[in-house]
C-alpha cells in the first residue's frame, strides 16, 4: 500500500476494563488530530459506547468500516473486532478483559502485516489475563517480535531526547544475570544504533551503557558481569562503528544527569532504567519497539485499573504515542529517500556540524 501524506494509524483497545478506551475517546475527541493521521480503532461499538457514557460533555463520533480498503481519511474509523455482547467491568481483572484485548491486537497486527495500516499504537494490556494457547507472551514487545519475524528487538522508552532502552525486559530480578551476555548486549546496541539513525534522524548516535551491579562492579569486586560481558560488548560495538560508552554505575549516572550527554541509555534490566525514566519524565514518556520492520508505539503506563471508568485518566502519554508513531513513520520514509539519493544526504551532512564529538567516561 502506498503511504499517503497522512499515515493510517491503527489503535488497539487494550484491556476492556482498563483505561485504554477512555484514553482513545479523550484523544480523538479533538478532531484536529485528523489533520495528521487517519485513525482506525480496533474495538467494538458496545465498548466505545460504554466508556463514552462515562465521559460527559465530550464530542466523539466514528464511522464503522468492515473493509479496511474503504477507510475514510476525514473521520475516525472503527473496525469492529467482535459483535457479541461481553461483560465490561471497569477496574476488574477478568478473563474476558484480556481475551478481547488480544482479539483487538491480533486484528490490528493482521492489518499491519497486510499493510492496510502504516503504524500501530497499543493501549495497555495486563500480562496475567492475556495468557492463553493463542497468546503466550509477557507483553506486546515479544509478541510483535514473533509476529514480524524479528531476530531481536529493543524496548525503548523516551520523552523528548531522553531515551532509555532495556537489555532485558519483563524478567524476575533473580533471572536477569542469566540473560546478560556479550552477544545479547551487542545485539541490543546494534539495533538501538540503527533505530536512532533511521527512526529518530540522529546521524552519529552516542549511547551510554549501564553496568549491572552496584558501582558497575567496582573492578570485579561486586560482580563479574561488567568485565566478562558488558565491557567486551562495548568493545565489539566500537569496532562496528557504534559509539557506545560505559559501563556506568546507574545511580551516579542519573544523579549527575549524564543522560543529557547521550542520545540513548542502555539499561541492563527493567527497573534500573525505568524507575529513573518515569521519575524524571512525569508520565510524558512513550514506549517504542525498536528493531521491527513496522512502527509500534504505546503510552508508558499500564491498565490503571484503580481509576478505570472514573474519567480520571490523563491522555497525555497516549496522545504523544500517536504523534510519535506518525513522526517515526515519516522519519523512516525520509531515511529511505536519503539512502536512495546519496547526494541529498551528503548535502545535509555538509550543512550540519560534522565534527566528531569526544565523549569521556564519567
Amino acid at each position: 500500500m502506498h503511504q499517503p501524506a497522512k499515515p493510517i494509524i491503527g489503535i488497539t483497545c487494550g484491556d476492556l476494563n482498563g483505561i485504554g478506551t477512555e484514553l482513545i475517546i479523550k484523544v480523538f475527541s479533538d478532531n484536529r488530530i485528523l489533520e495528521h493521521c487517519t485513525p482506525v480503532l480496533f474495538s467494538s461499538v458496545k465498548l466505545l459506547n460504554f466508556y463514552r457514557k462515562t465521559i460527559p460533555e465530550i464530542n466523539f463520533s466514528w464511522q464503522l468500516v468492515k473493509d479496511l480498503s474503504r477507510i475514510n481519511p476525514k473521520q475516525i474509523n472503527l473496525y469492529s473486532c467482535w459483535e457479541e455482547d461481553v461483560d465490561i467491568t471497569p477496574g476488574q481483572l477478568t478473563e474476558v478483559g484480556g481475551r478481547y484485548a488480544v482479539k483487538s491486537l491480533l486484528a490490528a497486527t493482521k492489518a499491519l502485516t497486510k499493510k492496510e495500516i502504516h503504524g500501530l499504537v497499543t493501549a495497555p494490556i495486563h500480562k496475567k489475563n492475556v495468557q492463553s494457547d493463542e497468546f503466550n507472551f509477557t507483553g506486546h514487545t515479544p509478541f510483535l517480535k514473533t509476529a514480524f519475524g524479528a531476530a531481536d528487538v529493543v524496548m525503548l522508552l523516551y520523552s523528548g531526547n531522553f531515551r532509555v532502552a532495556l537489555n532485558t525486559e519483563h524478567l524476575p530480578v533473580s533471572e536477569v544475570s542469566k540473560h546478560i551476555s556479550r552477544e545479547n548486549i551487542f545485539s541490543k546496541l546494534n539495533i538501538l544504533n540503527d533505530s536512532l539513525k533511521k527512526d529518530f534522524g540522529i546521524e552519529k548516535p552516542k549511547i551510554a551503557v549501564l553496568g549491572l551491579n552496584p558501582h558497575a562492579g567496582d573492578e570485579g569486586v561486586i560482580g563479574k558481569e561488567e568485565e566478562e560481558f558488558i565491557q567486551p560488548a562495548i568493545k565489539d560495538a566500537k569496532q562496528n562503528n557504534i559509539l557506545a560508552v560505559g559501563p556506568f554505575s546507574a545511580d551516579g549516572f542519573f544523579a549527575r544527569q549524564l543522560q543529557d550527554r547521550f542520545d540513548a541509555v542502555l539499561a541492563m534490566y527493567h527497573d534500573q532504567g525505568l524507575i529513573p525514566f518515569k521519575t524524571l519524565t512525569a508520565g510524558s514518556g512513550v514506549n517504542f519497539t525498536a528493531g521491527l520492520s513496522v512502527v509500534r508505539t504505546s503510552p508508558d503506563h499500564g491498565t490503571a485499573f484503580d481509576i478505570a471508568g472514573k474519567n480520571l485518566a490523563d491522555q497525555s502519554s497516549f496522545r504523544t504515542a500517536i504523534f510519535e508513531c506518525i513522526d517515526i513513520i515519516n522519519c523512516r520514509q525520509e531515511f529511505i529517500e536519503n539512502r536512495k539519493n546519496p547526494l541529498k544526504q551528503l548535502t545535509k551532512m555538509a550543512l550540519g556540524n560534522t565534527e566528531d564529538e569526544k565523549i569521556e567516561d564519567a
